[in-house]
């Protein structure tokens, strides 16, 4: 049985839109005012990053790069931001997070001030269908083996 905490909010819910489920975490796409906005969350209640094992610390980083790779390759973004803060919800969870130049925060964070109205940016159709195939076949198949440097 997993470790979870009564009035976590991600232990008892979803966290927004599942898009990708496995055996130890979650992709979201969450109803934040930023299109594209995602969280990959652990499933287990965990606070911090390294209360992982290493396999596990793994197979996490894999979900969020996954995800962002994922993200570029659906809208193209001028940059994806990634942040584990878990302040307010000490949850552990990654923000994956499409910037685009003309946003309302950018160059700012999305939590920092807004810096003009921002263009009103809409998700394509069927996006979270395209986001879940997507992720799916990215982290079914194995990875590709590690380049050599070649000295």
């Amino acid at each position: 049985m997993k470790h979870s905490v009564p009035d976590c909010p991600f232990c008892s819910g979803d966290g927004g839109h599942a898009v990708y489920r496995d055996a130890r975490c979650r992709v979201v796409l969450t109803d934040e005012p930023f299109p594209g906005f995602c969280r990959v969350i652990w499933d287990e209640h965990a606070t911090e990053f390294t209360d992982l094992t290493v396999a596990d610390r793994q197979h996490c980083i894999e979900v969020i790069a996954a995800t962002e790779t994922t993200l570029r390759t659906l809208l193209t973004p001028d940059k994806v931001n990634l942040a584990s803060l878990g302040n307010i919800t000490p949850h552990l969870h990654w923000h994956v997070i499409p910037r685009f130049a003309d946003d309302s925060h950018f160059p700012q964070s999305v939590w920092g001030a807004r810096q003009r109205p921002g263009a009103a940016r809409m998700l394509p159709p069927r996006f979270a269908e395209s986001l879940e195939a997507h992720l799916v076949k990215a982290l079914s198949t194995p990875p590709a083996p590690a380049e050599r440097k070649i000295s």
